[in-house]
């Protein structure tokens, strides 16, 4: 008798169907809950013969388990055709994550890295926490420089008697290039990216860090020729074929002659505008032949080699490109002005 139920019971629940979650729960009850139908027989088992206990106790098990299986099948394949996808992820989170964007100084800076590495320049990296040697001296700055002065710079420690021992956060990526001449024979030409720190109010057009790239070339009969070659590559690459630039006279510690480079505002084609100050010019960085005191101080023979160095500021340049009016916003991180430059990523 107990055999015919258990034969009827796993005929039903090999055909068991389910059509969403309220069935198979419904289902679930009727045949593996405590009061279901395969519960249920144990009331039968009780007058089962002795020696027949055993065989009906596996099958009543197999029954069990059979039922369990298949409502775990049926279970699945409910959450499958709800999702859609068979290969769904279940480790993945359930938050949907949005994608970020890069900060507009790095598109610039990687714009003007891709530019000069066209032209040949390698990258050249430094700390950012420098000794004076380094940041001062061998770029030909006099003891008594002003920018030497507390006002003017981060000490990390200072050495009254000896400036030459202070340590400082650099104050620009100069010291990068002292680093790289030290250990390096000509000819040698690379860019140096980084940031830079002084001691400034901060206000909209001013900051106490912001980010500079530096070039340098090296070697034998190198002109300032040369060097305006190379800046008015850069200008056009950067701003518009149709740049034009202009060389202003200077001066900088670590070159002479020296001079400031102005390019054709690209906003009113030179015309006169408020934001060139109807000038048509637009300032954007220093240059200038390399000082032969600088090489000499750096273990390069100035009788032997010659050559340029200029500098920018990537916030300056991101400005002229994208016209952000205050320096602040490149480090608030505020998403909303973060996400103007998702179509320049």
């Amino acid at each position: 008798m107990i055999l015919e139920k258990i034969e009827k019971l796993l005929n039903e629940v090999n055909q068991l169907k389910a059509s969403n979650a309220e069935e198979l729960e419904a289902l679930r009850i009727k045949y593996l809950s405590k009061k279901g139908e395969i519960s249920a027989l144990m009331n039968d088992f009780r007058n089962v013969a002795a020696d027949q206990k055993k065989s009906v106790g596996i099958k009543i098990n197999e029954l069990k388990q059979t039922a369990l299986n298949h409502i775990n099948e049926l279970r699945e394949q409910l959450q499958t055709a709800e999702t859609g996808n068979d290969d769904i992820d279940l480790t993945r989170t359930a938050y949907p994550i949005e994608l970020g964007t890069r900060h507009p100084l790095t598109i610039v800076k990687n714009e003007i890295i891709d530019i000069f590495s066209r032209m040949g320049f390698v990258l050249a990296d430094g700390p950012e926490v420098e000794d004076d040697q380094h940041v001062f001296t061998k770029m030909n700055f006099a003891a008594d420089h002003p920018a030497r002065d507390m006002q003017d710079t981060f000490f990390v420690s200072q050495h009254p008697n000896d400036v030459t021992k202070n340590i400082l956060l650099r104050s620009h990526t100069s010291s990068v290039q002292a680093r790289v001449m030290e250990h390096s024979q000509p000819p040698i030409r690379i860019i140096c990216p980084g940031r830079v720190y002084r001691n400034e109010a901060i206000t909209a057009r001013a900051h106490c860090f912001f980010h500079q790239v530096e070039g340098l070339y090296i070697d034998k009969n190198v002109s300032f020729t040369d060097l305006k070659q190379v800046l008015l590559t850069f200008a056009r690459e950067m701003f518009g074929a149709d740049t034009k630039i202009r060389l202003r006279p200077s001066y900088f510690p670590f070159t002479e002659p020296s001079a400031e480079m102005d390019i054709s505002c690209h906003i009113c084609g030179g015309e006169g505008c408020g934001f060139c100050k109807h000038t048509g010019w637009v300032e954007i960085l220093g240059c200038g032949m390399v000082d032969p005191n600088v090489l000499e101080l750096c273990g390069i023979d100035s009788k032997e080699y010659s050559g340029y160095a200029f500098g920018m500021g990537v916030e300056r340049i991101t400005n002229l490109k994208y016209q952000v009016s205050d320096l602040r916003m490149f480090s608030e991180n505020d998403v909303r002005f973060l996400r103007e430059f998702e179509a320049a990523n």
